[in-house]
């Protein structure tokens, strides 16, 4: 059930308009109002309110005194420049007048005669600059346009990132959009591999009195099975594994109340993830009333207050996305990487790996069993992910052997959703046992 948007009523005086105050100027203190004084005070009265910021406001005009020109300031490009000073040329043809022209702040004259060309041979790099000093109003120094530019491009600057010296770039196809940030992507990366080990949740099991790896294993298959029936966003579920784990190493859980915990965390992921996030109600249901509102709303409070309201993380979803399209991914490949993060995600056992390495190995993983490229892992890979082929065996044997039973597991969540046609049918896939033997 999606949640419904509230309406926004502004509120309107009787006759359904904004209401307007006349501005009454102050007659001056103990003087005699003049004639001209009696003009500007009518005009004052009479002016106009303006309707909208963007329009200009046409002022009753003086008799005998012609109005300006509204002027309308734009920045100057390079384009621009050349387009006003040949119609400075045209309009000065008559009166033989030097041509004046303003470029980026500095006056460029010409002689006539020198500056009647046709359009295709006018070369605005080499008009001679005179520069002005703003203090002085000396001319101080004079140099061409080709010398002040050199090294100049075009007025859209060429982004140079750090995957340009590599054989593949792939950001290059992005450049146009702004969407896919390309000036700031390796950045962003570089602050995830920074923010990734402090932000996991540590080794809490053993704190735990009531609940174990196993327990923990048949709530997040059910959180995946909530999560695919919600058909919400990939990175909700790996949000909301984050929360039930950095709650359960600060806090001790009852056993019945893990099943709240799990559905608490999925609901303040979806309000961070979600456009249209599932209503309280939906949890309610969807858990059988085992809890009621008022219990869902009490732990959602006690959990953010105990993550300290920290909800933007660095998940295993943002380096899977980065690390697909490193790997120039189909949508079989796709599927079946986010099929092996899955897995890993039930077991308790892989919190010993950062968000990174899961990633990569699944990438690593998925690229072993459908071999569609000569090489496992190229150099773009290794690049992009900071991991060489030797460091992901071990965590990519791990998600092979989880591969290997899934079929035969009783938890049975992610098999049975990737074994759809949606998804390729990618869990039906046999898994690559043949890394279990290479040595890392």
């Amino acid at each position: 059930m999606l949640s419904n948007l509230g309406s926004v009523v502004f509120g309107q005086n009787q006759e359904g308009e904004m209401a307007s105050k006349h501005i009454v100027p102050q007659q001056p203190r103990g003087g005699v109002v003049t004639g001209k004084q009696k003009i500007i005070a009518a005009d004052a009265i009479n002016r106009r309110a303006l309707e909208d910021i963007g329009n200009l406001v046409n002022v009753r005009a003086v008799e005998g005194k012609p109005q300006p020109q509204p002027l309308i300031s734009r920045p100057i490009t390079r384009s621009s420049h050349t387009q006003r000073l040949e119609n400075a040329q045209t309009d000065d043809a008559a009166n033989k007048k030097p041509v004046v022209a303003i470029a980026d702040g500095d006056v460029i004259e010409k002689d006539r005669a020198n500056v009647v060309k046709p359009r295709a041979t006018l070369n605005p790099n080499t008009q001679k600059i005179i520069e002005i000093s703003p203090d002085t109003g000396k001319k101080f120094k004079s140099t061409s346009v080709e010398g002040r530019n050199k090294g100049k491009g075009s007025s859209r600057r060429k982004v140079q990132t750090q995957t340009s010296i590599l054989t593949h770039d792939i950001d290059g196809a992005d450049i146009k959009d702004q969407l896919a940030v390309v000036d700031y992507i390796d950045d962003i990366y570089k602050f995830y591999k920074l923010a990734e080990t402090s932000s996991r949740a540590h080794d809490y099991m053993h704190s735990q009195s009531e609940i174990n790896e196993r327990m923990r294993a048949i709530l997040v298959d059910w959180l995946i099975e909530v999560h695919n029936k919600f058909e919400l966003m990939p990175e909700t579920l790996y949000l909301t594994l984050h929360i039930v784990d950095q709650y359960l190493s600060r806090e001790i859980v009852k056993r019945k109340e893990l099943q709240l915990v799990g559905i608490t965390a999925m609901l303040i992921a979806c309000k961070y993830e979600e456009i249209w996030a599932p209503e309280i109600n939906d949890f309610v249901c969807i858990s059988d009333k085992a809890y009621s509102r008022r219990q869902i709303l009490i732990m959602e409070k006690a959990m953010l207050n105990k993550l300290e309201w920290s909800l933007t993380v660095p998940t295993p979803y943002v380096f899977i996305v980065r690390f697909l399209k490193a790997a120039a991914s189909d949508k079989e490949m796709e599927h079946l990487v986010f099929y092996l993060a899955e897995l890993s995600l039930m077991q308790y056992s892989m919190m010993k790996h950062c968000p990174s390495m899961i990633a990569a190995s699944a990438v690593y993983a998925a690229q072993s069993i459908l071999r569609k490229s000569s090489t496992l892992w190229s150099d773009t890979l290794k690049h992009h992910t900071g991991f060489s082929e030797p460091q992901l065996l071990d965590c990519s044997k791990e998600l092979v052997n989880f591969h290997s039973v899934a079929a035969y597991s009783k938890l049975r969540a992610s098999y049975k959703k990737y074994s759809s046609p949606q998804c390729r049918a990618v869990a039906l896939l046999p898994a690559a046992t043949k890394i279990l033997s290479w040595r890392s």
